[in-house]
């Protein structure tokens, strides 16, 4: 089946280049303005399975199964560097709050019977 001289496997590569496009505009958007780590991991993190994603429509858009080879390597990669990033945010110490009063809130402790604040 051909529709203006291309057959439905390049109409369907086309109109999914499409969606992840726009589903990588998206994804940069969140690792630009992600109010947090977490939302900027997780973005990265889609960023990278669309970029897979892309591999696999020229893959098979173009008949070469040789790339094919080259997303499964890129997947394996961007997926450890996403938990080596996740494990490096998780180990460093969170901000102290800090106290109108001056006290250590990890050590202020209220005893019975005592008013504390």
């Amino acid at each position: 089946m051909t529709i203006m001289g291309m057959t439905a496997i390049d109409l369907a590569a086309r109109f999914g280049l499409i969606v992840l496009a726009i589903g990588m505009m998206l994804s940069v958007y969140r690792i630009v303005r992600g109010p947090k780590s977490a939302d900027r991991i997780i973005a990265l993190d889609l960023l990278s399975i669309l970029v897979t994603a892309v591999i696999v429509l020229y893959a098979i858009s173009a008949a070469k199964a040789a790339f094919l080879d080259v997303a499964i390597a890129y997947a394996l990669v961007a997926f450890l560097g996403t938990v080596a990033f996740a494990r490096y945010l998780g180990q460093t110490p969170p901000k102290p709050s800090h106290r109108s009063d001056g006290r250590d809130p990890t050590t202020c402790i209220q005893s019975e019977g005592t008013p504390h604040d």
